[in-house]
């Protein structure tokens, strides 16, 4: 039984490698494609690399609507198949207009699954291991991420101008094998029980994950979790004021680190420290190893060391590394400093914020109101991350960029936010380890 939660939850995860894999594979094609079409900083910043993530931003903020209506499963099924046709679409793309719509359909499929995916995890695990199967999420997103390197790399040189059609267009594939997959799952039991009022549905599900005396005392703990929230409560009520706000700031906080700011741009970054265009690339492949390694061990450690821990020790290596950073390229300093710290960072953040980000949000809202609440926390990551994205061409621009001689400034300033991240983590948020979803609501609503 454990064994089918396990795979169940490892297949709705897999919708994270397309995440990971879609957002992060035009840092190869981003370079190529400004000399293709030849566009203005600006243009190039908003519409060829930030238009999925606006995408993204109305996949997020309207993912929750699909969640509710259609279940979690279908809106999974339906994702799988936005990221095939925004493959093909981008990899055969004439102009930059049409490649920015098909970015921007692949984007919606982002934003829909980081609602989708996370909520159904958290609904169908017990407390116990709710924060490691979560954590699948994040780990298939950084393994999307490192085979986007690997796959960059590898095609570089492979069909000469078209190489970056191939880098984007790949992905068509692992879409194609998640929506069949998909199908497989079962539906979310608190859906069936709460949306549908199915409760024969949901304990049949229940009853397929664990043993029979457990899945009668979970429906009994779902429906009796019913009453805690009327049934006409709404997210903006202001009864939910502390659950947005603690969604909200994990999720800006998560963005304002520069995250995406260092995966969209690392061959860029790396080639201003002197590293040539072949080298970035593969650098940038370790990157998404060490990415690839520190998620593992916060997959390990979410449930014993529990989610504010992980956020404590994320934050204090993100504020070293930052600032070493910004000391590396404001000093001149070695590329192999440089990247030694970039390492540092990614590994912070695999550590801390990307080990937990997904789990708390969809663990914190009732269910009555988690799909919309995991909408709200995720809309707020993304809004955030589109901004960064369409900004940072006007910053690193060689000829136009604001930093074009030197980006220190940028990494000083994500220190700040770390700086205030870590106040937050101490102060503010609450740990969620090892407490069921029901009473989350209960000790979120007492507080």
């Amino acid at each position: 039984m454990k064994n089918k939660i396990f795979q169940t939850s490892l297949i709705v995860a897999l919708a994270g490698f397309l995440f990971g894999f879609d957002t992060v594979v035009i840092s190869g094609a981003n370079l190529p494609i400004k000399e293709l079409w030849n566009t203005s900083p600006v243009f190039h910043g908003f519409f060829i690399m930030s238009m999925a993530l606006w995408g993204t931003v109305l996949g997020s903020l309207f993912g929750g609507i699909p969640c509710e209506r259609l279940g979690r499963k279908k809106t999974l099924f339906w994702i799988g198949a936005l990221y095939f046709v925004s493959a093909v679409g981008s990899g055969l793309a004439p102009d930059p207009y049409t490649f920015s719509f098909f970015r921007f359909i692949g984007g919606v499929g982002v934003g829909a699954s980081s609602v989708a995916a996370p909520i159904y995890i958290s609904e169908i695990a017990s407390a116990k291991d709710r924060g490691k199967l979560g954590s699948l999420y994040q780990f298939n997103l950084v393994l999307g991420i490192f085979i986007a390197f690997i796959s960059n790399y590898l095609l570089q040189g492979f069909d000469g101008a078209n190489d970056w059609r191939w880098m984007l267009a790949v992905e068509a594939i692992p879409a194609l094998l998640y929506s069949i997959l998909v199908i497989r799952v079962p539906s979310s039991p608190r859906w069936l029980a709460l949306k549908k009022h199915d409760h024969d549905g949901a304990l049949a599900v229940l009853r397929s994950i664990t043993d029979e005396e457990d899945a009668q005392a979970r429906l009994k703990a779902i429906t009796a979790s019913d009453t805690h929230v009327s049934k006409d409560a709404q997210l903006f009520s202001g009864k939910f004021k502390k659950h947005l706000l603690l969604a909200f700031l994990i999720a800006f906080f998560n963005q304002l680190s520069g995250i995406n700011f260092v995966l969209y741009y690392a061959p860029e970054i790396l080639e201003r420290s002197g590293l040539a265009a072949k080298e970035s690339l593969f650098s940038s492949i370790s990157i998404g190893i060490i990415n690839l390694v520190f998620t593992l061990v916060g997959v390990r450690l979410i449930d014993k060391l529990g989610r504010r821990t992980l956020m404590k020790i994320g934050s204090i290596g993100y504020i070293v590394s930052l600032g070493m950073v910004a000391f590396c390229f404001y000093t001149g300093a070695s590329s192999a400093l440089l990247l030694t710290f970039i390492l540092l960072f990614v590994a912070s953040h695999a550590i801390g914020q990307g080990a937990v980000i997904w789990v708390f949000i969809s663990e914190i809202f009732p269910t009555k109101v988690r799909a919309f609440g995991q909408s709200w926390g995720t809309g707020t990551h993304w809004v955030f991350a589109a901004i960064i994205t369409l900004v940072t061409p006007i910053f690193l621009d060689a000829d136009n960029g604001i930093f074009k001689d030197n980006p220190w400034p940028i990494f000083v300033f994500f220190m700040v936010m770390m700086i205030l991240q870590l106040l937050f983590t101490l102060f503010m948020m609450p740990e969620t380890k090892g407490v069921s979803l029901e009473d989350l609501e209960k000790k979120l609503a007492g507080s």
